[in-house]
């Protein structure tokens, strides 16, 4: 199999049409056309179904498609080894992550990364939970950092863990003294939550459902740093994830107390690589970095971390 015919193939399998793969490869379709032929004469079977909205890939399509996308990506991991310098001079690194992620935790991560390694560059891509994993299990994002209720077969688990809901609020509101906070005691102020897409607000809304509690939030919005400015500003509540409320109640001038729930441990979050690939040497110091950094969260609690604890343990070396 050659690596045009993979990836004619990859594409097809991506937008499910020969004609849309067409332009967007500026490649003849009846070039694509054959290429997929001969994947088929070869193994002897269709990889695709073809349908009267487009096409879709077989459960041998399916199987190829893993194949090809670890083939490629090794391809271009052994091109960016021969030409880096030596060490850790040069390289790319893809992290696609939840909004909660994005806003401080990783940003904070690369900038320390790269004091150590400044000719490593990122890209970072915010989406959804599913969407993440989705373009980690298909080669599109080297790392992802993600949430979910079960651990996902379809990706590398490179590390994991309790992802409880916290409750953010002013330093000043009526709850903030407290060591933790309930359903209950929250259902009597003004509660903004995040859309209903997030595993946050699945998780509050399973809480409400196990516990029997009914509680209305005066604001739901997809912008997570509005919620942030409700909780500080307007005497409001929000729920948010432990590693986020941690990277940023300093900054939002926030108050995060534990929600005590019987739900409260139900989501885990996920560090995530692709299944059966060997990862560039900079994608692997980095998600080693990563896993060093939540493993410290975890062992912190609730409380952010302070400089000396960051310093315990150095970054890796090559």
């Amino acid at each position: 199999m050659h690596d045009a015919s993979l990836r004619y193939f990859l594409e097809v399998v991506r937008v499910g049409s020969i004609a849309e793969a067409s332009e967007r490869l500026n490649v003849a379709a009846s070039a694509i056309s054959r290429q997929i032929a001969k994947l088929e004469a070869e193994l002897g079977t269709p990889l695709f179904e073809r349908r009267p909205r487009g096409m879709v890939p077989s459960a041998a399509g399916e199987l190829l498609a893993q194949h090809a996308r670890r083939t490629l990506l090794g391809a271009e991991q052994v091109i960016a080894e021969v030409r880096r310098l030596k060490g850790l001079e040069r390289g790319l690194v893809r992290v696609g992550c939840t909004e909660g992620f994005a806003t401080d935790f990783v940003p904070g991560a690369i900038g320390q990364f790269r004091e150590t390694y400044p000719g490593i560059s990122f890209e970072m891509h915010v989406s959804t939970p599913r969407t993440i994993t989705r373009m980690v299990r298909e080669g599109d994002m080297d790392i992802g950092l993600s949430y979910g209720f079960a651990p996902d077969p379809s990706v590398r688990i490179e590390h994991a863990g309790s992802a409880p809901l916290m409750a953010l609020m002013a330093p000043d509101h009526p709850l903030a003294g407290r060591p933790f906070v309930t359903l209950a005691d929250i259902a009597a102020f003004p509660l903004g939550l995040p859309a209903e897409d997030t595993t946050a607000r699945q998780l509050f809304d399973l809480a409400c459902g196990t516990e029997g509690i009914v509680i209305e939030p005066v604001l739901i919005t997809n912008y997570i740093a509005g919620l942030w400015r409700f909780a500080e500003v307007a005497g409001g509540i929000t729920m948010t994830g432990r590693i986020t409320a941690i990277s940023r109640i300093s900054p939002f001038q926030l108050r995060a107390l534990p929600l005590r729930t019987k739900a409260a441990n139900e989501r885990r979050y996920e560090l995530q690589t692709m299944l059966g690939r060997v990862l560039p040497e900079a994608v692997q110091a980095f998600a080693a970095y990563l896993k060093a950094q939540l493993a410290r969260i975890e062992r912190g609690g609730n409380h952010p971390l302070d400089l000396a604890e960051r310093e315990e343990a150095p970054l890796p070396r090559p």
